[in-house]
């Protein structure tokens, strides 16, 4: 079940990252930035799970990075909500 997990992990951060070299997805979107953090965490845990320092210290870095971009996507949401129609 650990490799299905870390493929899905994986793939999620791939996507995100093919889709940004693209230009089909801003890095700056919350669909990107989703994407690496829901990845990175998942990976994160299970490198947790099998001691795998090196690979935990990676993923905990990019969880935090795309966490504080979510952070700061959500912080322009509400100073400039999208206009309503």
């Amino acid at each position: 079940m650990d490799a299905i997990l870390q493929i899905v992990g994986a793939i999620m951060i791939l996507i995100a990252f093919v889709m940004a070299q693209m230009r089909r997805m801003s890095p700056h979107s919350f669909s990107y930035l989703m994407l690496n953090f829901v990845g990175s965490a998942l990976l994160g845990v299970l490198a947790a799970r099998g001691q795998q320092w090196g690979f935990l210290l990676l993923e905990i870095v990019w969880a935090a990075v795309s966490l504080a971009g979510l952070w700061n996507w959500l912080n322009q949401r509400v100073k400039n909500p999208p206009p309503s129609d």
